[in-house]
């Protein structure tokens, strides 16, 4: 059950690990594109700032703590 729990838990964080660099390389072409004059979806970007990306980052953060808590608690078990 473990291994499938943190199987599951990498997998997920694998796929919102590339959603924030697409949003990132997305932020930083919007933004150049804003300093050239040219439309790249800056505002769409910043309108989903609160309820997309920050959520997104979030859920990354937290899941890296909790990988790395869940890994030492079944290392520590396993050591028992």
């Amino acid at each position: 059950m473990k291994d499938t729990l943190l199987n599951g838990l990498n997998t997920l964080l694998m796929l919102n690990v590339f959603f924030v660099m697409f949003s990132f390389v997305w932020f930083v072409a919007a933004l150049l594109g804003e300093s050239f004059g040219v439309s790249l979806g800056f505002q769409l970007w910043l309108s989903l700032w609160e309820p997309v990306f920050t959520p997104a980052i979030g859920v990354l953060m937290g899941g890296a703590v909790l990988t790395g808590i869940l890994g030492q608690i079944f290392k520590r078990l396993q050591s028992s």
